[in-house]
């Protein structure tokens, strides 16, 4: 096929329900593009069906896809993570020539896709892989995007990326992250955050559900009520209508009927397994993931609900207004931490992976499309723009004001949690870190003493008490029992 013949701006492998929005979405913004199938019937049915009268067209074969595609050609992939991903590259490969790109828009683990970029560089092919949020609704009418990998892909791409991406105050929720893999761990992250936020509802959700006595449709009324403040989010809205939900069959609460086990599909897991790798303390995203893993063993807890016993509580009788302003202080401020934990994480992959990640742009991509999406994000980008080497979102005037603001709040709500034995994971872990991070001098000073006595595993001086036999920079050990020698004799290791 000659250059005049090919028709093609964007070419999509893959016909489940993302990929058929994001084809109409692109269709929609004046772009043709050429989708294709493993299972190639598919591909026809949807010529004929949805996308019929649009500008798009199918492709039987990888041949026929990249046939139809103008140069450079820009062939994005939405299938399952994993091998499948490496298998279409594969199948690619014969038919693209250098300067191609290769966009895997899929659930893709970082650590792949930094492998798949540097193989894919030797070969000439630009591989960008680009984190996708929103869900169907947001690929059809404008998802949040997350590109990372070969930054010369970018001019050929940001046309059709800025174009379909959700906007938020005009600004396209889409910019170029960073190196390699960068796209997809941002992915990662956000994944992590959204199970963050939903756990901190569900909490507030249980205060006042087991603590309060409260109904789902009188809750419904608080989230309502929480959607026209700082806590404005995607979340916050769909819980409201979840609440006020009724089964058609008996008008009751369907919430009420769903058993309480969660399930997870991994990216949360896989953010609080690199903050741990990077010795990050990501306290709210791990816990949200614990919290998920104990409501699976329903039969234990459910026995276990029978033999111990808790605080005795009786019905509440105090001022419930009071207890729900306490919640949505105990909710903002959560946010706040676990959001900062987020990009302390993706500040310290940069420095681990040598990432030159855009910091300011990741927090505008999260304002609309995706799943987090909030207007409380809106004043992240405003952080990040007044200084793009912010050291920590807590460290920003506006975000200080906010957490001293709700800090009464907050603690008084975790203090209800306990004296009603409802459990609140994530609140509570989030002013622990707060309460920690704020610490000059913890105790870790003993626990590095016991590490030293069990293990000689060394400690160092703090500067402020050194000394001739006990050096400040010296890593130490300490005959700590005294036996077999003089208990202040001390050994300087290299």
């Amino acid at each position: 096929m000659s250059d005049d013949q090919r028709v093609g701006d964007l070419g999509l492998i893959g016909l489940a329900v993302m990929g058929q929005n994001l084809i109409l979405n692109a269709a929609d913004h004046g772009f043709t593009v050429v989708a294709f199938n493993r299972t190639v019937s598919k591909v026809d049915h949807f010529l004929e069906n949805e996308a019929k009268g649009k500008s798009i067209v199918g492709a039987h074969s990888i041949k026929e896809l990249c046939d139809k595609l103008k140069k450079p050609r820009r062939v994005m992939m939405l299938v399952k993570a994993g091998p499948a991903v490496d298998d279409f590259i594969n199948a690619l490969l014969p038919f693209l020539e250098a300067g191609d790109i290769i966009i895997d828009g899929g659930n893709s683990h970082f650590p792949d896709s930094n492998r798949r970029a540097v193989d894919l560089a030797k070969k000439g092919i630009r591989f960008v892989g680009a984190g996708v949020s929103g869900g169907e609704e947001g690929a059809r009418y404008g998802p949040s995007i997350m590109p990372g990998g070969n930054e010369e892909a970018w001019p050929y791409i940001k046309d059709v990326f800025q174009s379909i991406s959700a906007k938020s105050d005009g600004e396209p929720c889409c910019d170029w992250v960073g190196d390699e893999g960068s796209g997809h761990f941002v992915k990662m992250v956000h994944n992590g955050i959204e199970y963050g936020d939903m756990q901190l509802i569900c909490e507030a959700y249980d205060i006042m559900k087991r603590g309060l006595g409260m109904g789902p449709n009188e809750i419904g009324e608080v989230f309502e009520k929480w959607n026209g403040g700082v806590l404005d989010s995607f979340l916050i809205e769909i819980t409201k209508d979840i609440l006020k939900y009724n089964d058609p069959e008996d008008g009751k609460p369907l919430v009420e009927k769903i058993l309480d086990t969660a399930g997870q599909k991994g990216t949360g897991k896989w953010t609080a397994i690199n903050a741990l790798d990077l010795g990050m303390p990501v306290t709210l995203i791990g816990e949200s993931v614990f919290a998920r893993c104990l409501s699976a063993i329903k039969g234990e807890r459910t026995r276990a609900a029978e033999i111990l016993a808790g605080p005795s509580v009786s019905n509440f009788s105090g001022n419930k207004q009071e207890v729900i302003d306490d919640l949505e202080q105990a909710l903002y401020a959560s946010k706040i931490i676990s959001y900062a934990q987020g990009f302390m994480l993706l500040r310290e992959a940069a420095k681990e992976y040598k990432w030159k990640l855009n910091m300011p742009a990741i927090a505008l991509m999260w304002r609309g499309g995706c799943i987090i999406r909030s207007v409380f994000l809106a004043d992240i980008t405003k952080a990040f723009r007044n200084n793009p080497s912010l050291e920590n979102l807590l460290f920003d005037d506006f975000f200080k004001k906010a957490i001293e603001y709700a800090q009464p709040g907050w603690r008084r709500s975790v203090v209800k949690g306990i004296e009603w034995g409802i459990p609140t994971p994530c609140f509570s872990t989030a002013l622990s870190f707060f309460d920690g991070y704020r610490t000059k001098t913890l105790p870790a000073n003993l626990l590095q003493a016991q590490r030293d006595y069990f293990g000689a595993h060394t400690f160092r001086v703090n500067p402020e008490f050194a000394s001739n036999s006990l050096p400040e920079g010296k890593d130490i050990h300490i005959n700590w029992t005294g036996r077999g020698g003089n208990v202040s004799a001390s050994t300087y290791l290299a």
